[in-house]
C-alpha cells in the first residue's frame, strides 16, 4: 500500500500525523474514517501557490461535495479558499460554520425554488446557473428582495474526457450546462436582456472527475477563452471570470498517473495566457475547483475484520464491519483502492483475498483479488485514499450507522463527525402505528 501525507512505518506499525492507526482504532472504534490535516491543508497551498492566487487574483473554489462536514468548511476558509456548493444541504452546512457567503458558488442543474431562495437570502456570491428555469426563478425571487445576483452561465464545452461514464460531464450528452453546439448558449445569452436583476460576470465548464491528462484542460481553456472573446463581440457582455471546473486525477492503485497539483495548474495559467495574447484579449480572472485532490490521499478508512471464509481453489472472503454504506465508489464505479493490516505492515506471508462488505448485497465488495499479509479475525485493515467520496456518500442502507470521522495532526486526534448510533437513525422516524393504537 502506498503511503500518502504523514503516513509513516514504526516497525510493522502504521502511523498517520504521528498517531498509531491500532490505537485509533482501539480509541475510537470502527469502521473509522482518519483525516491527515497537515495533508489537507498541505494540499490547499498548493493549489493557492501554483495556481497564482496572489500574483493574479486568481481563485481556487474548493468542490464541497468530496467532504464537507463543518470542520471542512472552516479549514477552508483559514486557507483562504472559496468553496463550491451543490445543494441547499452544503450551503447550509457552510452557513452553520460560520463560513463567507460572499465567496461560495451555487451550482446544481435542478436547484429547487426553496434553494434559490436560500442562497439569494444569505448572499451567495455566485450562482452557476445551468438553464433557463433557474434564469426564471433567480430573477424572480432577485425582483421580489429588490437585488442583483451575479452568475456564472455553465457551459457544455464538448470535451469528452478519458474517464468513467458516470463522471463525464463535458461532452454534449449531459444534464449540465448549456450546449456550444445546438445554440442553447446563444439563446440564454439573448434572453439575458429580459432579467434585469442577473449580472452574468462569468462562465463555468466542468469537464469530468478523476482526469490524468492534461490536454483535455488546454483543450477546454482555449475554447472558453474563445467563448469569452465571442460574447463581447456579439452580445457586448464583458466576461470577467472563467471557471474550469476542478475533475483532477488521484492515486488510488498502481494503475493510476497523476500529475501534481503543480503540473496541471501552470499549464492552465500558461495556456491561458497564451491563447488570450493570440487572440487578443485581457486573461480574465480564472478559477479551478479541486475537491478530491485536495482531500482524497488525506483521508483513510479503518475496518476490523470479522469473517474469513476460504473457498478452496476459487477465492477467500475476508468481510470487515463496515462496506459500501461507507465507501459506495467500489460498487458504483468499479473503483480500486490498496489495503493493509495496521500492525503487520512488512510481514513476508502473503496470501491473495477479496475484502467485503458486511451488508446484504453480493456486489458489497471494497477491493476485488488484493495481496495482503497474513490476515487473522480481530485483525485491524485499512484502505487508503478514502478521503473523497467516502463520508459524503455514506449512507444508512441495512441501517448500518455512519462511522465517526477524526482528523490526525502532529499526534494529537479530534473528532469531526460523531458516530451515529441505532438511535440517531430512527430519529425522525414517526411511529404511526403505535399512535393510532393510542387514539382507539
Amino acid at each position: 500500500m502506498k503511503l500518502h501525507g504523514n503516513m509513516s512505518i514504526q516497525g510493522s506499525n502504521l502511523y498517520i500525523g504521528g498517531y498509531s492507526c491500532l490505537e485509533l482504532a482501539q480509541n475510537y472504534g470502527t469502521p473509522l474514517y482518519v483525516v491527515d490535516e497537515d495533508l489537507v491543508r498541505q494540499n490547499c497551498r498548493e493549489y493557492m501557490k501554483y495556481f497564482k492566487v496572489k500574483e493574479n487574483n486568481n481563485r481556487v473554489a474548493y468542490a464541497g461535495k468530496a467532504f464537507l462536514p463543518m470542520y471542512m468548511c472552516k479549514l477552508i476558509d483559514e486557507e483562504k479558499l472559496y468553496l463550491d456548493v451543490v445543494s441547499g444541504g452544503e450551503l447550509y452546512t457552510a452557513y452553520k460554520a460560520g463560513f463567507p457567503m460572499e465567496k461560495i458558488l451555487f451550482h446544481g442543474n435542478n436547484k429547487t425554488i426553496d434553494e434559490i431562495e436560500m442562497g439569494i437570502n444569505l448572499g451567495v456570491g455566485i450562482f452557476v446557473v445551468d438553464n433557463y428555469y433557474e434564469l426564471d426563478l433567480i430573477e424572480r425571487k432577485c425582483r421580489e428582495e429588490n437585488k442583483t445576483q451575479e452568475i456564472y452561465f455553465r457551459i457544455t464545452p464538448g470535451i469528452e474526457a478519458h474517464t468513467h461514464d458516470y463522471i463525464k460531464t463535458g461532452q454534449i450528452d449531459s444534464k449540465f450546462g448549456f450546449a456550444l453546439v445546438n445554440g442553447d448558449l446563444n439563446n440564454a445569452l439573448e434572453k439575458l436582456q429580459n432579467y434585469k436583476h442577473i449580472e452574468l460576470v462569468g462562465i463555468h465548464a466542468h469537464i469530468g472527475s478523476q482526469i490524468f491528462d492534461i490536454e483535455p484542460y488546454l483543450d477546454e481553456v482555449d475554447i472558453m477563452m474563445n467563448l469569452v472573446k465571442k460574447i463581447k463581440e456579439s452580445f457586448g457582455i464583458s466576461i470577467k471570470e472563467v471557471d474550469l471546473g476542478g475533475g483532477i486525477g488521484v492515486y488510488y492503485t498502481k494503475k493510476d498517473k497523476p500529475r501534481t497539483i503543480k503540473d496541471f495548474c501552470e499549464a492552465i495559467i500558461k495556456r491561458a495566457e497564451r491563447t488570450c495574447h493570440e487572440i487578443g484579449i485581457k486573461v480574465p480572472t480564472l478559477v479551478i475547483e479541486p475537491g478530491r485532490s485536495i482531500v482524497a490521499n488525506a483521508g483513510s478508512t479503518l475496518y476490523t475484520v470479522g469473517s474469513i471464509k476460504d473457498i478452496k481453489n476459487v477465492r477467500t472472503y475476508v468481510s470487515v464491519d463496515g462496506g459500501m454504506t461507507d465507501n459506495i465508489r467500489p460498487s458504483l464505479y468499479q473503483a480500486g483502492y490498496e489495503c493493509a493490516i495496521v500492525n503487520k505492515i512488512g510481514y513476508d506471508k502473503i496470501n491473495q483475498v477479496t475484502v467485503a462488505g458486511k451488508c446484504c448485497e453480493s456486489g458489497d465488495i471494497l477491493i476485488t483479488d488484493t495481496n495482503i499479509m497474513d490476515i487473522q479475525s480481530g485483525d485491524i485493515l485499512i484502505t487508503a485514499s478514502t478521503g473523497a467520496y467516502g463520508y459524503s456518500m455514506a449512507s444508512n442502507y441495512n441501517k448500518i450507522p455512519k462511522p465517526a470521522v477524526i482528523a490526525v495532526k502532529d499526534g494529537n486526534t479530534k473528532i469531526i463527525c460523531k458516530r451515529q448510533s441505532y438511535e440517531d437513525i430512527i430519529e425522525l422516524e414517526v411511529n404511526g402505528v403505535l399512535e393510532l393504537e393510542l387514539n382507539d
